[in-house]
């Protein structure tokens, strides 16, 4: 399966207002890929991830999910088509406790898988079974985004976006979150579109990367080929790997 193209962005502007924050940008996702958009702060990478849920919406070019153009669907209708997100600051439930917060992005189509679900982010996140009563707000930063991935695959997505999944977090806790990544890229083919400013972390991770500044995508290529990449490690490689 893997090599149909599962999400395929082509053309995408988005506005704020009169502000263009996306100039016509191409990217493609393939079934059971770990792609991974990298850039300085502000490129517009969030803006993207924003743009495929339709909030705010593209003003020009088309976003293909599963041979569908979502490009002017309703939020809620895309969400149903088993696309899940992690957004950028996580955005838990801070009052509702780590089970609470499961139960919220559980899918209601799919209530028969719900315990089977609710094993496999324990077992990939062991730390939030041990916190499985406590109020998502009084966790630690790294267990916010842990929860913040164990709510969005609670919806069993055919594609997960993760947007700045490393940011503010200490390296070790980064390293579970990406290793965990890869475990369910590995184990069960789930398909992964992550916005990064880690581009270390991202391309070491991801099997193709793009780089996006000021609203345009401005290279692509395998991870490992984005890595080598001079241009790449001059502008967000050098001074160590964070």
């Amino acid at each position: 399966m893997a090599g149909t193209t599962l999400l395929d962005i082509k053309g995408v502007e988005t506005y704020y207002g009169n502000i263009r924050a996306l100039n016509g940008v191409d990217v493609s996702v393939n079934q059971g890929e770990i792609v991974a958009l990298i850039g300085a702060n502000g490129a517009g990478k969030s803006t993207l991830m924003m743009t495929i849920f339709g909030a705010p919406r593209a003003r020009a070019g088309t976003i293909t999910f599963s041979g569908t153009d979502i490009t002017q669907m309703p939020t809620h209708e895309i969400a149903r088509m088993r696309i899940a997100q992690s957004p950028e600051g996580r955005r838990i439930f801070p009052r509702m406790t780590v089970m609470e917060n499961l139960q919220m992005g559980a899918s209601l189509d799919n209530l028969k898988y719900y315990d089977e679900d609710v094993e496999k982010v324990f077992t990939l996140f062991p730390r939030l079974k041990e916190r499985i009563a406590q109020r998502g707000g009084t966790l630690s930063g790294g267990e916010q985004q842990m929860l913040s991935i164990g709510r969005a695959l609670m919806a069993r997505p055919k594609l997960l976006l993760l947007d700045e999944p490393s940011l503010g977090l200490a390296p070790l806790i980064v390293k579970q979150i990406f290793d965990a990544i890869r475990e369910l890229n590995r184990t069960q083919g789930l398909t992964v579109f992550l916005v990064e400013q880690n581009a270390f972390g991202a391309l070491k991770l991801a099997a193709r990367g793009y780089v996006m500044v000021n609203g345009n995508v401005t290279m692509s290529g395998t991870g490992k080929e984005l890595l080598a990449n001079p241009e790449v490690r001059a502008a967000y490689l050098e001074g160590g790997h964070h």
